[in-house]
């Protein structure tokens, strides 16, 4: 007995996708643009503070103002919930570190060259 197989009757390269605007003077941004050269660490100035806000009474240490692209966002946060040892998340340019961990996230950022600042008492 045969298995059907279904054909892939569209197979999808990188240039055969369809971008369509009805905004006048909307144009494709290409590549060159696309490739800006990132800021530098050290003229990065982050902040790091301490949340509770709907998230029933617990704290969460928030890493905000990276200016960059997002992969690099996460893993910057990915290294830091690794140093402290805890779990956590990126969600809307902010990387969000369960617990208090305001000191060990502030020595690790300013180890990596960054310029930080503690926000709210």
């Amino acid at each position: 007995m045969a298995k059907n197989k279904k054909d892939n009757a569209r197979v999808r390269t990188e240039s055969d996708g369809m971008v369509f605007s009805t905004q006048p003077g909307w144009t494709l941004m290409s590549e060159q643009d696309a490739s800006e050269e990132p800021v530098a660490n050290d003229k990065q100035l982050l902040y790091v503070s301490l949340d509770r806000k709907q998230r029933a009474g617990k704290p969460v240490t928030l890493v905000e103002g990276y200016q960059g692209d997002a992969m690099a966002l996460l893993v910057l946060g990915k290294e830091l919930k690794t140093i402290c040892g805890v779990g956590g998340a990126v969600k809307e340019g902010c990387i969000l570190i369960q617990g208090d961990q305001r000191q060990k996230v502030i020595a690790a950022l300013e180890g990596k060259g960054y310029r930080v600042k503690s926000k709210g008492g």
